[in-house]
Order: C-alpha cells, then sequence, then structure tokens
C-alpha cells in the first residue's frame, strides 16, 4: 500500500485507473448481453432487469455506498496518521455489513413476491444473498479506497466481471436445457414464460458468482498487505483510542447519509421500471409479456449501453471522496476547490465526446453489441440516441454528489434527488398516459431526472466550497472538440460501410479515428494544458505524442 502523499496517489490517476477497470468490466459486460440475450431473450431479460431493479435498490440501501462511506472516514483517520483508529473502524464496519447484509438477503428472498410476479421473484431470490457477500466486499474495497489506492478494487471489478459473464451465460444455458429439453423457443407462451424464467435465473447467479470471486481476491490482498497494516498499528503513537461503540455511532451517522443519498439517486430506475412494466399495462390494459419484452430492450441494451461513460465518473467520484475530505479536514479551502475544479474537467473531457458518439453512432454500437431484429434494433438505436444527452448529466451529477459528500454536506444530494425523482416521475406518467412516446417517454424522463440532478448539484457546490465553475475551456472547448469528432466519426463509418460491407469493421475503425481527431482538437483549441494532460494515467506519453505531432509546444 502506498504512503499517503505520493505523487502515485494523485486521484486523477487513481481514478483513472479505476475508471479504467469500471469502463473493461462494462465492456465485458456489454460483450456477453449479447450471447446472454440470444440465450434468454428479450423476455428473459426483462424479467431479469426487473428483477435486478429491486435488487439494486436493496443493495443501496444495505451496502453498495459502503465503499464510499469507509474510504471517507477511514482517510481522515489516515490523514492524521491514527492508523489504529483506522484498523478499529475497518472492523466494525465488517460488523455493521454483516449484520445490515443479512437482515437485507433475508427480506429479499422471503418478501420477494410481496412487490413482482411469481417469475420475476424467482429470479430476484436469486439475487438475495449476493447482498450479504457485497457488503464485505465493499468493506474491504472502501479500505484500500482509503489509502488511495484503486487497483486492488480494480481488479477485484474486472475479475468479477469475468466471472459474471461466464457463469450468467453457462447458468442460463444448462438450466434452459436442463428443464426445457431444448434451447429451441417454444410455441407455447406458457413455455415461453418458463423458459425466460430459468434463464433469468441463471442470469443472476452469475451475479452471485462474480461478487464472490471478488471478495476471495480482495480477502487475498488484505491477508497479503496484512503485515504491513499491523506494523503501521503498532508503530502509532496516538495515545487516544476511539471506543467501539463511538466508531460504530460515527459510522452509522456517516453510512446512513450516503445509502440515502445514493439509494434515491438510484431509485429513478426502479420508478420508472414500476411505472412501465406494472401500472402502464393496467391502465392502458396492455399484454404483460409484450411490455416485459420492450422494457427488456431499453435497460437491457439501451440504457446499458449508456451507462458505460458514466464508469469514469463513477471511478472520479470514488477518488475524489477520501482527497476532498482530508484537504477539507485540514481547512485548505483553496485546495479544495482546485481539486473540484480539475475533477469536474476530467469528467467533461470524456463524456462530452461520449455523448457525441453515443448519438452519430446509436446504430452501428446497438448492432456492435447485440443481434436483434430489425424493429427491435430501430428501437433500441432511436432509445440510445435520445439518452446521449443523460450521459453528460449523468456523470456531472455523479461527481458533485461525490464531492458534496466530502466536503461534509452529506444531506444535500438527498433533498437534491428526491427533488429530481418527483419531477421525472411527474413526466414520465404524464408523457405515458397522454403521448404514444411509449418508451421514449422514459428516456425523457430518464434524461430530465439526470439534468435536475446536475443543476441542484452544482448549486449545492458552489455554495459549500465558493466555488465559481470555469465554463470556456470545461464545457465550450471539450463541446467544439466533440462536434468535430462526431462529424468524422458518422462520415468514416458510412465511406468504410460502402468499401468494406461489414458495420462492425466500420464502427470499430470510426470509432478509433473519433479518438485520434479528438484528442487532435482539443490540442488545437487549447482545451487542455500540458500540467493538466500528465495528471492522467500514462499523461507523460501523451504529452510526449502531441509534441512529436506539433500539436503542443
Amino acid at each position: 500500500m502506498s504512503e499517503n502523499g505520493s505523487k502515485k496517489n494523485s486521484f486523477i490517476v487513481q481514478a483513472g485507473i479505476l475508471a479504467a477497470a469500471g469502463i473493461i468490466s462494462r465492456i465485458i459486460g456489454l460483450l456477453y448481453r449479447g450471447p446472454l440475450h440470444r440465450v434468454i431473450g428479450d423476455l428473459g431479460l426483462g424479467y431479469y432487469q426487473t428483477a435486478h431493479n429491486y435488487y439494486t435498490i436493496v443493495l443501496l440501501i444495505s451496502s453498495y455506498s459502503i465503499p464510499s462511506a469507509i474510504s471517507k472516514v477511514i482517510a481522515q483517520k489516515l490523514g492524521m496518521r491514527e492508523y489504529r483508529n483506522a484498523h478499529r473502524i475497518f472492523k466494525c464496519a465488517l460488523w455493521y455489513v454483516m449484520a445490515v447484509g443479512g437482515g437485507a438477503s433475508l427480506l429479499l428472498f422471503f418478501g420477494a413476491e410481496i412487490f413482482l410476479s411469481p417469475q420475476e421473484a424467482a429470479v430476484l431470490r436469486a439475487f438475495a444473498p449476493i447482498i450479504f457477500v457485497y457488503g464485505i466486499l465493499g468493506v474491504l474495497r472502501g479500505y484500500f479506497q482509503a489509502h488511495k489506492s484503486m487497483i486492488q478494487t480494480s481488479v477485484s471489478q474486472i475479475l468479477e466481471q469475468i466471472a459474471n459473464a461466464i457463469v450468467s451465460i453457462g447458468a442460463a444455458y444448462l438450466l434452459i436445457q436442463g428443464t426445457m429439453g431444448t434451447m429451441e423457443m417454444p410455441e407455447l407462451e406458457a413455455d415461453q414464460i418458463s423458459r425466460a424464467t430459468y434463464g433469468a435465473v441463471g442470469s443472476a447467479l452469475g451475479a452471485g458468482a462474480g461478487v464472490l470471486v471478488a471478495l476471495l481476491f480482495m480477502i487475498g490482498v488484505y491477508g497479503l498487505n496484512r503485515k504491513v497494516i499491523f506494523r503501521r498499528i503498532r508503530a502509532d503513537r496516538h495515545m487516544n483510542e476511539d471506543s467501539y461503540k463511538l466508531i460504530m455511532r460515527n459510522i452509522v451517522m456517516v453510512v446512513t447519509p450516503f445509502i440515502l443519498s445514493t439509494a434515491v439517486y438510484n431509485l429513478s430506475g426502479t420508478v420508472n421500471n414500476t411505472i412501465y412494466t406494472q401500472v402502464l399495462p393496467n391502465l392502458k390494459e396492455l399484454d404483460k409479456v409484450t411490455v416485459s419484452s420492450r422494457w427488456g430492450a431499453f435497460s437491457g441494451q439501451a440504457q446499458t449501453i449508456s451507462n458505460i461513460p458514466v464508469a469514469f465518473a463513477t471511478a472520479l467520484a470514488a477518488a475524489v471522496i477520501p482527497s476532498i475530505a482530508q484537504l477539507a479536514a485540514y481547512g485548505d479551502e483553496k485546495g479544495v476547490r482546485q481539486k473540484i475544479a480539475l475533477a469536474v474537467k476530467s469528467i467533461m473531457l470524456i463524456s462530452i465526446p461520449c455523448a457525441v458518439g453515443l448519438l452519430v453512432l446509436a446504430r452501428p454500437v446497438t448492432g456492435l453489441l447485440f443481434r436483434n431484429v430489425q424493429e427491435t434494433e430501430d428501437l433500441v438505436t432511436g432509445l440510445l440516441m435520445s439518452l446521449s444527452l443523460s450521459v453528460i448529466f449523468y456523470a456531472f451529477s455523479t461527481l458533485n454528489s461525490s464531492i458534496l459528500q466530502g466536503l461534509g454536506k452529506v444531506n444535500r444530494p438527498i433533498v437534491n434527488a428526491a427533488i429530481a425523482l418527483a419531477v421525472q416521475t411527474a413526466a414520465a406518467v404524464l408523457l405515458l398516459l397522454y403521448t404514444d412516446l411509449d418508451l421514449y417517454s422514459i428516456a425523457i424522463a430518464n434524461t430530465l431526472y439526470s439534468g435536475v440532478m446536475c443543476i441542484l448539484n452544482q448549486w449545492a457546490v458552489r455554495r459549500a466550497a465558493g466555488y465559481r465553475q470555469e465554463i470556456m475551456k470545461t464545457f465550450v472547448v471539450p463541446a467544439l472538440a466533440a462536434a468535430c469528432m462526431g462529424a468524422v466519426a458518422w462520415a468514416s463509418y458510412e465511406g468504410l460501410l460502402m468499401l468494406t460491407e461489414s458495420s462492425r469493421i466500420s464502427v470499430v475503425a470510426a470509432i478509433g479515428l473519433a479518438v485520434c481527431v479528438y484528442f487532435a482538437m482539443l490540442l488545437l483549441f487549447r482545451g487542455i494544458s500540458e500540467e493538466e494532460l500528465r495528471s492522467f494515467p500514462k499523461g507523460h506519453l501523451m504529452v510526449r505524442l502531441a509534441k512529436k505531432l506539433r500539436l503542443m509546444k
């Protein structure tokens, strides 16, 4: 484990490591979604996504925010070199998540049919044990993140997703083959429902296998670092030793706002799912099987793709919390503002071109990852284009929520998320009832939610830190560079498609060219300085390349 304060612990570098792992994990997740979709179909994907939304809410309430919350609490102690108290917090956190996670798992397992249909409830029960395991995994990840070391979390995320992909497809295939006797789609609707249910349950088992593999890896990492950890504890000369009662109370006081903020922030998907798959069919007398299949196309394909660029924001948010918490504890207001400025600019440099890329290459990207009939491909393409703007809003609002938490304003993101949720829910209901937009209503409501969160969080950060956002190099220049990139990406894809007649070859080549064009235009427009570029992972190599190409002096 690295010492605090070393250059290697630059939070942008650490966030880059975590973001790279997050993006790799999401790409793995996308790549296996195609084969999984072919095994379980739209209906199975619909059952999976519905159960997954409810599982996610319980996970958020019990365990999901643990890494960020624990990293904040431990980072404050590490900043004062109170290694003994930091480790006592770690032990208390483990007891906390085992108690809460165990209760949440039992609640989810035995209460599944209260909210869901029998098919979806069966999938939700397969998810239930994961919550207990995830809590322990979260504490271990948060412990290393507090040391400003994201490598352990990054590797565990990749291993988690690889195991998830392998077991999801394998378990889904074996369950369908074993119960139905064939992989062919049956003609009877009852048999189609059974087939989809078994396939979705197999997918849920894959998620559990992934979390278990990640946990075993993190336990191994902790074991390897155990001697260093206890050597620091023995060398700790601080006389004040926090009682376990005090530590547990502090954990609850810090973790609870984190949990509520994250839960409300992510409640949007579950609310949209409930409105579309349960409320709407009853009000408009729609076929529930068809509705679940269409929801699978939206949530399992379009929304999954749009969430990939947000991985960098999530990683940067995880990295920025301990950094800002320590600076705030020292009373370094200038340092806090500098961290915020660099984090926001880094987020925009990534999310703006990603949003443009998804807008102009929506159809070939969808075709690259999924095999759909023409009608479904048209639907997913349109939905992905509709969601492209939300990439920027979600990235910005996710980062600002973590900045507020790092500054100790832990309740503000909860209030902002609740306001945004009320606005998006009203919009979704009105659009679904009084227009023919169907799933596009959910896409619009989703973008509205992220936009409202973005505005409210930015206003709160400005008030909390006395921070004024720079506009030109943070937003305008990246947008201009991304516009040039988008034009080149679209033109190169269409040209290569005529030459190769292969959509997949053309889109991969177009994306590679687009990245080069964006990098070049960003430097030509003076959107990023040499110092800022060096702060990114492998930044010195990018600076050398830019100077060799005469894009930077």
